[in-house]
C-alpha cells in the first residue's frame, strides 16, 4: 500500500481532524474527580463510536473504575504483518486553579502564538490530541487504501491520571486480546521541542498523601500559640527533612536499586547537547536546583526525585485570619528508577515519617498508585523502522532518549504481555502538562498523524 496518498489525505483533511478533536476535548473526562464519572463515560463512548465509524470492532469495557476501549482491525490483507496494538488515555487532569487559565479548559480554540498556532484546552496533550494523531492516522489510511495497513488493536484507558487501579486486573483478565507483536504508546513528546523520539527509559512513580492532626478543632492563636502544637509547623519541618544539603533523599534505603548509569548511555545523552538552560528558561528558571553531581538530563532521565506536589492547612482564603489550625496535609511523589521497590520505599517513607511527628499528633497515609521504572530494549527491527520512520518526517534525525515521566502502561506490558512497547510522542516542553493553559502544537497533530502514517507503512514492509 502506498503512503503518499495517505500523507496527501491527512494534510487535506487536517481541518476536520480538528473538529474531531475539539469534540474529544469538550468532553471534560476528569478521572481524579468521581463528579466527572459520566463525562469520563461519554468519553469512552465518544471513542467506541469512532473506531466503530472506521469499521474496527469497538467495545467499552465496564471496571470498577472509569471504563476501557478496545477496538480491533483486523483485514484480511493482514496476513504476513504484524499485529500493531496501540495504547492512549482519555482521562485528563483537574483543571484549578481555573483563574489561572485564560481561557474555558474545556472550549478548545486554535491560538496564534509567537511560536506557531497552538490548540488550547485541557487533554490537547496530555492526552487526546496524541490519541488522535493514531486515530487520524488510520482515519486516512482505511480512507485511501479501504483497509487498515495490518491488524491493529486500539486499546484506551480512562484511569491514567489517577493511577491506574484497574488497568493491571484488566490487563490480565484480557491478556489475550491485549497480546500483539508491536506495542505503540503515544504519550511523551520530542527532544527539545524539536527531535522526534523514541523513549527507551520511564521512571516509576509512587504518590502518598500525608495528613497531620493536633487539637480537635481549629484555635484562636493568641490563645493557644505556643502551648499548643501546631500541625503546619510539625508538616513543614518533617517535609523539609525529606532532602539533604546535596540534595538528596533521606528516606531510609531509598537508593536501593538505583543503578549506575553505563558509560556508552552516558555519551549518547551528552551528544544530544541538551540545553538546560533555555529548558529552564522558557519555565522563568536558570539554575539546576537537583541532586549534585549530575547533569541537568540525568537528574530528569536516570535519577530518583522526591517532591512535594501541594501542602494545604489552616486559613487559605482572602483576608488575614489568626488561626491555629487543626490539621495540615501534603501531597508528596517520588519519581523512581532501576529495581527501585515502590511498595518497601512506601513502608520506609511512612516509617520515616512517623519517627518525626511528635507527641499530640496523629498522622494518617493514603496511597496514590506504585509503579516501578522502566528499561526498554531497541534490540528488536521495529525500533529502528519506527526511528527511521520519524526521521523522514521531522528535519531532525529521530533519537533514542529517557523520559523523567512515569507511564505505568509501559512496565505492565512487559510484565503481562511480554511485548516491549515503543513510545512515540509530540508534545514539546512548553506545552504546560497538568498546568492551566495546556497547549498542543498545531504542527504537533499534524506531524503527528503523519508520523504515525509513515511508522505503519515501515512496519508493514
Amino acid at each position: 500500500m502506498s503512503l503518499a496518498p495517505v500523507l496527501a489525505q491527512i494534510d487535506a483533511d487536517l481541518d476536520e481532524s480538528i473538529t474531531r478533536l475539539f469534540h474529544l476535548l469538550r468532553i471534560r473526562s476528569i478521572s481524579t474527580d468521581p463528579v466527572y464519572k459520566t463525562e469520563c463515560e461519554k468519553a469512552a463512548n465518544w471513542l467506541v463510536n469512532q473506531l466503530t465509524l472506521l469499521g474496527a470492532d469497538a467495545k467499552k469495557c465496564d471496571t470498577p473504575g472509569h471504563p476501557m476501549v478496545l477496538g480491533e482491525a483486523f483485514p484480511e490483507s493482514a496476513a504476513g504483518k504484524p499485529h500493531v496494538l496501540f495504547y492512549g488515555h482519555y482521562d485528563v487532569q483537574p483543571v484549578d486553579p481555573i483563574d489561572l487559565w485564560d481561557r474555558e479548559p474545556f472550549d478548545p480554540a486554535i491560538e496564534v502564538t509567537d511560536r506557531g498556532k497552538v490548540i488550547r484546552a485541557r487533554g490537547a496533550a496530555d492526552d487526546k490530541g496524541q490519541l488522535m494523531t493514531f486515530i487520524e492516522a488510520c482515519r486516512a489510511w482505511k480512507s485511501v487504501h479501504g483497509d487498515f495497513p495490518c491488524r491493529i488493536t486500539f486499546f484506551f484507558e480512562g484511569e491514567e491520571e489517577s493511577g491506574s487501579p484497574s488497568l493491571v486486573p484488566f490487563m490480565k483478565d484480557h491478556k489475550e486480546e491485549l497480546t500483539s507483536d508491536v506495542v505503540l504508546i503515544c504519550d511523551t513528546g520530542l527532544f527539545q521541542s524539536k527531535t522526534p523520539a523514541v523513549v527507551t527509559r520511564l521512571r516509576g512513580l509512587l504518590g502518598e498523601e500525608i495528613s497531620i492532626t493536633g487539637p480537635d478543632k481549629d484555635l484562636h492563636s493568641g490563645m493557644y500559640g505556643g502551648p499548643a502544637i501546631n500541625p503546619i509547623r510539625v508538616l513543614s519541618k518533617i517535609l523539609a527533612n525529606l532532602h539533604d544539603s546535596d540534595g538528596r533523599i533521606t528516606v531510609p534505603d531509598f537508593y536501593d536499586g538505583v543503578p549506575e548509569l553505563p558509560a556508552e548511555i552516558s555519551a549518547q545523552w551528552a551528544s544530544l547537547n541538551f540545553d538546560h538552560e533555555s529548558f529552564l528558561g522558557d519555565v522563568g528558571l536558570s539554575v539546576p536546583a537537583g541532586e549534585d553531581g549530575f547533569t541537568p538530563l540525568e537528574m530528569i532521565w536516570s535519577r530518583p526525585t522526591c517532591e512535594i506536589n501541594g501542602i494545604i492547612g489552616g486559613y487559605t482564603g482572602e483576608g488575614f485570619k489568626t488561626v491555629l489550625p487543626s490539621t495540615a496535609s501534603a501531597k508528596v511523589s517520588f519519581r523512581l528508577v532501576g529495581d527501585q521497590d515502590p511498595h518497601k520505599i512506601r513502608a520506609s517513607f511512612r516509617e520515616y515519617i512517623r519517627s518525626m511527628v511528635p507527641e499530640d499528633c496523629k498522622i494518617e497515609f493514603k496511597g496514590h498508585g506504585a509503579s516501578q521504572g522502566s528499561v526498554m530494549s531497541t534490540q528488536a527491527p521495529e525500533f529502528e523502522a519506527a526511528r527511521k520512520a520519524l526521521s523522514e518526517e521531522w528535519p531532525n534525525d529521530a533519537a533514542f532518549v529517557g523520559c523523567g515521566g512515569s507511564i505505568p502502561i509501559a512496565g505492565h506490558f512487559q510484565n503481562i504481555t511480554g511485548v516491549t512497547p515503543m513510545l512515540i510522542g509530540f508534545g514539546k516542553d512548553d506545552d504546560q502538562l497538568h498546568s492551566p493553559n495546556e497547549k498542543y502544537d498545531l504542527e504537533s497533530f499534524h506531524k503527528g498523524m503523519r508520523s504515525w502514517a509513515r511508522v505503519l507503512a515501515e512496519l508493514t514492509k
